[in-house]
């Protein structure tokens, strides 16, 4: 972060107080937020993210059997999301991309060469 230090020295340490004030023990103890982060990292595709957060949650007392775990949850809920995204016209997407309406085609922008 030291392009944003130099550069937004004041948002650099808004951020680090919000790590600050969420990284620590309270309803959640440190170690399951660190998993929790692993998760997350992993959705994002952040591979710097998984590194960081899977060292601090060693650290803060996870076993890598519980990161394995957590990066498991992350990987079932990408692949739900992309089971879930098919139902969102109201119908089932493969219904949909199926139907021999040759109209559709012609309708569909992103693929019509303009």
């Amino acid at each position: 972060m030291s392009f944003l230090n130099e550069m937004l020295p004041e948002t650099a340490e808004a951020f680090g107080k919000m790590r600050d004030s969420i990284f620590k023990d309270a309803f959640l103890d440190l170690k399951t937020k660190e998993l929790i982060a692993v998760a997350s990292s992993v959705l994002m595709r952040c591979q710097f993210c998984v590194d960081t957060h899977s060292q601090r949650a060693i650290t803060a007392g996870a076993a890598k059997e519980e990161i394995a775990e957590a990066i498991s949850v992350a990987m079932f809920i990408a692949a739900g999301s992309q089971i879930g995204w098919t139902n969102i016209y109201e119908e089932n997407i493969y219904d949909k991309i199926f139907e021999k309406d040759s109209k559709e085609e012609e309708d569909c922008n992103c693929c019509s060469g303009d």
